[in-house]
Parts: C-alpha cells; structure tokens; sequence
C-alpha cells in the first residue's frame, strides 16, 4: 500500500477544517497508509524582507528534515505544474508501480517554500493559479488525493 505523506506548516484554525481533515484521512485509510506531519510556522516581521527571507529558509531546513528519504517529493509552489485529478491519479498509480512506496507532499507556511524544499522535488505541483489560505489547500489536497485513488480504483466519485 502506497504511504502518502504531507508535510504542512501550521494547523487548522478553524473546526471545519479540522473536521474535513479527518474525515478525508478515514476515507483515505483504505487506499494508503497517510501521515501527516505539522510543522509549526516561523514569525517574521512583515515590514522586513530580510525576515521573510530568514522564515523561510527556517520552515524549509525543517521540512527538509522531515522529507522521507525514498519518497516521490511533490512541493505544492506558485510556480508548480497544474494537472488534472486523472494526471494525478496516473502519477500516483505510476509511482507505486515503478516500485517507490512513498509519495510527500509539502505545503508551506505563508510565505511559501525555500528553494532547498522546491529543488527536492520531482515534480513541482500548483492546484490553481488563484492563491488559498494554507489550511485550505491542504484540504483540497486530501480530497483530491482521495479523489485520485477514486479514479485509480474505477469508482464514480470523480465525475
């Protein structure tokens, strides 16, 4: 069973994430083994680039160190490739018949992902042009994610 991991800097604030949250984790627990590691934000003054900057290479040297080491790395960046639910469910289904067992994704803090994170990936991913709040996008990434193994597995929750 493919393990998919997601590492993600900072945690639900709001219930109805947390809720969504769960519940996608259940309906995944029959498709992969999931892990979910949280990673608690770096503080930066805003009116200082040089802050910024600093969090950002702060988050990454952490999430860097999070990274399963045999794992396909998928770092969800502005700049990342879109593809449909079907090209995912394809890429996940490729993965783990090419033999790799692990897929991470990784999803920054708000001031996005330091280079070091994004050279570790594979294939750099965008859901979208328009920009969402971090926690939501995880939870859009765990319904497409469940999503994917839907298709992969022929069942009609993708239409």
């Amino acid at each position: 069973m493919l393990k998919v991991t997601i590492i993600a800097v900072g945690k639900a604030k709001e219930k109805y994430l947390a809720d969504g949250y769960s519940e996608y984790a259940k309906r995944l627990s029959g498709y992969c083994n999931l892990n979910i590691v949280e990673l608690a934000p770096t503080k930066a003054d805003e009116s200082s680039p040089s802050s910024i900057a600093a969090a950002i290479e702060n988050e990454g040297e952490r999430i860097v160190a999070k990274i399963p080491s045999r794992a396909l790395v998928l770092p969800l960046c502005i700049e990342g490739k879109q593809m449909p639910s079907t090209s995912l469910a394809d890429l996940l289904k490729s993965t783990a018949n090419s033999g790799i067992s692990e897929v991470c994704f990784i999803i920054g803090g708000s001031y996005g992902l330091s280079d070091k994170v994004k050279s570790k990936g594979k294939i750099k991913f965008s859901m979208s042009e328009m920009t969402f709040p971090h926690q939501l996008a995880r939870l859009m990434l765990l319904e497409q994610i469940y999503r994917a193994f839907k298709i992969i597995e022929g069942g009609n929750y993708h239409k």
